[in-house]
């Protein structure tokens, strides 16, 4: 008799442990919620896209407050946002491809690599690789400028020398925005691909992502409306900067050599949801459903640290500070009033994308205070709480 009636009772069991299971997971993201409104009402934010991944899957996307503060037009999930300096790890993604290909390794002459001679004039014999530019290690700083590569060309400016920090190549750290997008018109001389495209067909495209580095590919109106809070008069001022076509330099494009036009330092322009897929293929250590963007090697040469105060590695730093204890990799990234970040937890799994189109530039422990705080909200009501 009690055989005869176990699929019943089965049955019962699994309704109520889906009631339960459905009642708790809607419960964790309006715990989330309220606690973004509550900061959000303590703290100037025009708008916030975040997105929450949980064992290799994006399970909760929300996008807070505006697109357009002006109209008052909400913000979507859909919206994309120029994601500054995240836009790096898509950079050195595209460089472990050619080095996958056989044209170039880590420890090339960038100077053989660039088409010019770079080289720290204080230390001429000193080779400046491919894996100190990826790793911020090269000695080269941003003092000259970053968006042209004629900052360090000793043909084109008398003031070269003056773009090089005083220690030898690969015996310090310095964040340098110019290594990136030297780096990027490298992949434009080994891939004969122009820098946009090339991210577009390799990275994105098999990923099944919208976004890019080139405004006039993209649909106007998808880009959320950039913010930079000003302290002293307490107001949102927009950025249009942020989303400058350069369509008149692009006209004009010479591969190899224009790619600052691009920005692959911090050009890329997507939401946070798609992000957040191409944030699950890192954690797979290049895996995604449909194959590889990389291999495994080429993704651990990514996450493996090479400064160790900084905790970076090629475009993904590690960090245990932004939630206290846990390892978290990724990159954060700020330009034209801007905050973003990409973090995940690389054994458990998870992980959180969060991206402001402007919000006060208060920061705590290295990291914008809003960033951080958000992150840490979600991990305490939505992955704290599976």
């Amino acid at each position: 008799m009690k055989v005869r009636h176990l699929p019943a009772v089965v049955l019962t069991i699994t309704i109520l442990l889906q009631i339960f299971t459905t009642s708790r997971l809607s419960a964790q993201p309006a715990a989330a919620e309220t606690a973004i409104e509550a900061l959000m009402k303590e703290i100037p934010v025009a708008g916030l896209s975040v997105a929450v991944v949980r064992k290799g899957k994006v399970i909760y996307t929300r996008a807070f407050g505006y697109r357009v503060l002006e109209t008052r037009e909400p913000l979507r999930t859909d919206h994309i946002f120029r994601i500054a300096s995240i836009s790096k790890s898509f950079t050195a993604t595209s460089m472990m491809q050619q080095i996958e290909a056989g044209r170039v390794s880590l420890q090339d002459d960038v100077s053989s690599l660039a088409g010019f001679p770079v080289r720290n004039p204080l230390y001429p014999d000193r080779v400046i690789t491919l894996e100190m530019l990826l790793s911020h290690r090269s000695s080269i700083n941003d003092s000259q400028g970053y968006f042209s590569l004629d900052a360090i060309d000793p043909s084109k400016n008398p003031n070269w020398k003056d773009g090089y920090n005083k220690y030898a190549p690969g015996e310090g750290y310095l964040y340098c925005n110019l290594n990136y997008n030297l780096a990027g018109a490298i992949l434009e001389r080994l891939s004969g691909e122009r820098f946009d495209l090339y991210v577009k067909r390799h990275i994105l495209d098999p990923l099944g992502l919208y976004g890019g580095y080139c405004v006039d590919s993209l649909d106007a109106g998808r880009f959320a409306q950039i913010y930079e809070y000003r302290m002293d008069s307490a107001r949102f001022n927009p950025s249009p900067a942020a989303y400058n076509p350069r369509s008149a330099e692009i006209a004009v494009y010479e591969r190899g050599r224009s790619t600052p036009v691009f920005s692959p330092t911090g050009g890329m322009k997507i939401s946070a949801g798609d992000l957040a897929r191409y944030m699950v293929m890192h954690s797979r250590m290049g895996k995604y459903r449909g194959g590889r963007i990389m291999r495994k090697n080429s993704a651990e040469e990514i996450h493996r640290v090479r400064s160790e105060k900084e905790g970076y590695g090629l475009a993904i730093e590690t960090s245990k500070k932004i939630l206290p204890g846990i390892e978290l990799r990724g990159h954060t990234g700020s330009a034209y009033g801007l905050y973003s970040a990409m973090f995940w937890q690389p054994k458990e799994g998870y992980g959180f994308v969060v991206i402001s189109n402007g919000c006060h530039p208060g920061y705590s422990d290295g990291m914008n205070t809003v960033i951080r705080r958000t992150i840490g909200i979600l991990y305490e009501s939505i992955i704290q709480k599976f």
